[in-house]
């Protein structure tokens, strides 16, 4: 297996780390494109790809835990003062709860709502709460607000990797770059 270095991030890691950043991007546009469509089949079949689409994301995030916390990561670069250090580590830690945390929220979202699901119309997933509308309600509103707090951190985390890139011209992210072997 694959091991990350000093100075850069395994093949693994980059594959783990771009491919689940594009389901990410896909699993927004899904939904945002699933709750503004008009009430027909097609607002369904968005609403199955939504659904299937994050437990992909989260059966990933548990591959992608299972090897991160058996692969050291490389480390920062030493002139990185403190507080960016600390910055790198909260928000890294809230990217992974946040991929953990909005599908699961979505799953319950979907058994309280007493729809049976199947992902990718096939694999049928259990409930994880009986039928209850209020139920059902409460958690949509927390995956909202945990969508938008996706958005933030994503906005801070692709800043602060293209400041590392063009402003302090550091090794930052050229190291996570799937073509880089820097």
């Amino acid at each position: 297996m694959q091991r990350n270095d000093a100075d850069t991030w395994s093949a693994t890691a980059k594959a783990f780390h771009w491919g689940m950043a594009l389901l990410i991007l896909a699993q927004i546009a899904l939904g945002l494109l699933a709750v503004s469509w008009r009430l027909s089949p097609t607002k369904l079949d968005l609403f199955v790809w939504h659904k299937s689409t994050g437990m992909v994301i989260l059966a990933l995030l548990a591959l992608r835990l299972a090897w991160r916390l058996s692969h050291r990561a490389p480390g920062l670069p030493w002139e990185m003062p403190l507080w960016e250090r600390a910055g790198a580590r909260v928000s890294h830690f809230l990217l992974y709860a946040l991929m953990l945390a909005l599908p699961l929220t979505g799953w319950v979202i979907s058994s309280a709502s007493g729809v049976p699901f199947r992902i990718f119309w096939t694999i049928p997933l259990p409930a994880l709460a009986a039928a209850d509308k209020a139920l059902a309600d409460l958690f949509a509103t927390i995956h909202a607000w945990l969508v938008t707090l996706l958005a933030l951190v994503l906005a801070a985390h692709v800043g602060a990797a293209l400041r590392h890139h063009y402003v302090k011209k550091d090794k930052v992210l050229a190291r996570m770059l799937p073509w880089s072997t820097t």
